[in-house]
């Protein structure tokens, strides 16, 4: 071979082998970016607690009650509004407690204190009254109780005492969160 047809094939081979490497490179430093956002619904209630008005024209806000006697109720309607953008699970704790009156000795006994519990729509449960459907967003839940009792068996013990009812409500996701609201996890932790 002459040395013209040496160096033509020796330029053709190595301009080969560059294009060979330059490709390998190429495909070995390769770098794209992607920016992925996710989003996680919010789960979002509001507690409403509501009386019916004194002359019963419909509901306010429910505000202390005073000057309760034995043997009456006192309107106070308790449910939940779902005002986040997710389904949820709903329950409440409920707490009661009677303050006596300053220099008044004795036990109070918190059983004399009522509720017209809706066990259609609430199931109690390890202390807690789970809403047995799942709320949509937007959505209230019909009523835990609307009315308070205090039993006519109050003696002159509780006169000038103060009935505390504290209502606690919790919310957790329904997506991919059980079938039913007892299967539900993730409740908050008091």
């Amino acid at each position: 071979m002459n040395m013209k047809k040496k160096l033509f094939v020796c330029a053709f081979i190595v301009i080969c082998l560059s294009i060979v490497a330059y490709g390998t490179a190429a495909y070995f430093s390769y770098e794209d970016t992607a920016t992925n956002v996710i989003t996680a619904g919010d789960v979002k209630i509001d507690l409403e607690e509501w009386a019916v008005s004194e002359d019963g024209s419909g509901l306010v806000p429910f505000t202390e009650a005073v000057d309760v006697l034995p043997g009456t109720d006192v309107s106070k309607i308790v449910q939940v509004r779902n005002t986040g953008g997710q389904t949820a699970w709903i329950r409440i704790s409920l707490d009661e407690s009677i303050r006596l009156a300053g220099g008044v000795e004795g036990e109070a006994d918190t059983s004399l204190i009522s509720y017209d519990l809706n066990t259609d729509a609430w199931t109690e449960k390890d202390g807690y009254y789970y809403y047995n459907t799942a709320l949509e967003p937007d959505e209230t839940t019909e009523p835990l109780f609307t009315k308070v009792t205090f039993s006519a068996a109050m003696s002159n013990l509780y006169q000038h005492s103060k009935a505390i009812i504290n209502v606690g409500a919790q919310a957790t996701q329904k997506a991919n969160n059980g079938q039913t609201v007892f299967e539900a996890a993730g409740w908050p932790q008091e």
